[in-house]
């Protein structure tokens, strides 16, 4: 197997003698640009309570990593509480849709599937009773702010779950079955399915609509349909919206966001839906956020507004505002309520050198996207394509995306090389299995590393990301092309990094034009201080890797 000479020098410098703490990271303001943001399937995280891993009569009958396993709220609390997430450096928890799911099962030509990823919703007013209860929710918001993490919410405005034995389709006023999707132009990726047997929200008609009957049914023997039909009444009233499908999701994903406190949203399937949508919901949504903070004073965290990050599926931060949807019609997403959207190059754009993807990224958050972010991954739920689905390059792999412009999504697992392949799944279950919490606790062998030391260099990369916010949000600099050196600077933060450096002996290190002679620093990545001289820094470490900083 081959590595590379930073993976090389990486693996020996964790079984090296001189590699010292990290030394402890200050709070810094925060800004999104700069978020590293954790993305999580609840049902595939950790199982925090065993009594709720089968519910509605749910079987474990599934194919392959397409059954429920077990994850719930109350596991990502734990976590939290634990400091998992403070120990990487994580400034927001991107959690999967917890509303109720579709009850049944159903195949979509890979085999029996259930709604365990959150993206088959049955009911958007109640939560899935395999991922916990009211209260686990807001335990889990609660405890992430309490430690100075944010929460995001993945939603979903353009689809209801498939329908199954026990899940009726929606009225036809609510949804369309056919065609399925062509993907050809707006009309073709929006107007439409996006699979078969996946009902589609009709978010493009204004007249008024009543509530499923199945929906209103299962109200009823809740015994809260007169509180939800008066809290509906309130919302039409208030907003003066007509009773069209997507006002109605609008209010349901909002009132999320009034009563838990979620910081955003993560827009699932962006594009399928009408880019007007999605401004009308960031209102929404903005409205119940300035209602939960003035609520919750001692809760928020500080006063920034409310955020929103898109799916919308092979964005590249190249196309800047002009996302071409096919037969010569372009979209701004960013002027229909985005402040960042995912960045779907960036797997395939890491196989190139650190100054390329690196110089690029800069110039173009810089230019055309002033003002404006993009999300980084190097894989997700349901990439085909991730960077590294073996897990050959895990020190390569924190390096680039933890270090790139822009703000960061770890993947569950990403930062202990959780496999990204599975025998017998099929498709894009492959992605899904349960986090490998056995691996990391015995610090399991691959060839070439171990376990929690990939999860230490995620660390210590992640903290001093954390600290700097011009890692992510600050201006560009290449200060050395061999070994590779660059320099950020955001406002007063000002740091130089630098990759690829000889693990036989200590190098001196280039910062004169960011930091002055007679300037103490410090080495995130060995926790050593050194003090400047003619214009460069040396730590006596023999790491492949720098992280400077005051």
């Amino acid at each position: 197997m081959k590595f590379s000479a930073l993976a090389v020098s990486l693996a020996l410098t964790f079984g090296a003698a001189h590699v010292n703490a990290a030394p402890p990271v200050a709070r810094t303001p925060f800004v999104w640009e700069n978020a590293t943001v954790y993305f999580l399937l609840t049902d595939r995280f950790n199982n925090g309570d065993k009594t709720n891993d089968l519910a509605y009569g749910r079987k474990a009958d599934a194919a392959p990593l397409r059954g429920y396993m077990g994850g719930d709220l109350a596991g990502v609390t734990a976590k939290i509480k634990e400091g998992y997430f403070k120990e990487l450096g994580v400034d927001a928890i991107w959690i999967t849709p917890p509303v109720e799911q579709v009850h049944g099962s159903t195949d979509e030509g890979s085999g029996k599937s259930y709604g365990f990823h959150g993206y088959w919703a049955r009911d958007f007013t109640s939560i899935d009773a395999n991922l916990g209860t009211e209260a686990d929710l807001q335990e889990l918001v609660d405890t992430a702010h309490a430690n100075g993490i944010r929460v995001l919410l993945d939603v979903v405005m353009n689809h209801t779950g498939p329908v199954t034995a026990l899940d009726p389709v929606w009225p036809k006023e609510w949804v369309r079955t056919a065609p399925v999707c062509a993907f050809k132009d707006a009309r073709t990726t929006i107007d439409c399915t996006l699979v078969k047997n996946l009902p589609d929200f009709r978010t493009d008609v204004d007249r008024p609509v009543a509530l499923p009957p199945a929906l209103v049914a299962k109200w009823k023997e809740e015994k809260r349909y007169e509180r939800e039909v008066a809290s509906l009444d309130a919302f039409f009233k208030e907003t003066g919206y007509p009773r069209a499908p997507r006002y109605y999701l609008m209010k349901w994903h909002a009132d999320w966001v009034r009563k838990y406190g979620f910081d955003g949203f993560r827009a699932d399937t962006a594009k399928h839906v009408e880019p007007r949508v999605w401004k009308d919901l960031k209102k929404v949504a903005s409205k119940a956020f300035e209602d939960w903070k003035r609520d919750n004073p001692a809760k928020r965290l500080g006063d920034g507004k409310f955020y929103m990050t898109a799916e919308v599926y092979n964005y590249s931060l190249r196309h800047a505002h002009q996302f071409d949807m096919g037969g010569e019609t372009f979209v701004d997403f960013y002027d229909n309520g985005f402040d960042s959207l995912i960045n779907f190059s960036m797997p395939s754009d890491a196989k190139g050198g650190y100054d390329a993807m690196f110089g690029r990224y800069a110039a173009l958050l810089a230019g055309p996207l002033r003002g404006y972010s993009v999300l980084n991954y190097l894989s997700s739920h349901d990439d085909a394509a991730p960077f590294d689905p073996t897990r050959t390059r895990p020190f390569d792999s924190a390096v680039k995306l933890l270090l790139s412009p822009g703000a960061a999504q770890i993947y569950y697992g990403d930062e202990t090389a959780r496999l990204l392949t599975h025998d017998g799944a099929k498709g894009d279950a492959v992605l899904r299995s349960f986090m490998n919490w056995d691996e990391l606790a015995n610090n399991a062998q691959r060839d070439g590393y171990r376990i929690a030391d990939v999860r230490k260099h995620w660390g210590l990369i992640g903290r001093f990301r954390q600290a700097h916010p011009a890692v992510g949000a600050g201006e560009h600099r290449k200060l050395q092309a061999t070994p590779y050196i660059f320099a950020r600077t955001y406002e007063k933060d000002r740091v130089v990094v630098a990759l690829d450096l000889p693990t036989d002996k200590s190098t001196p290190v280039v910062v004169g034009p960011v930091f002055r002679d007679g300037e103490s620093v410090t080495d995130y990545y060995s926790g050593k201080k050194a003090v400047v001289a003619g214009g460069k820094v040396d730590f006596h470490t023999k790491n492949g890797i720098v992280l400077i900083a005051n």
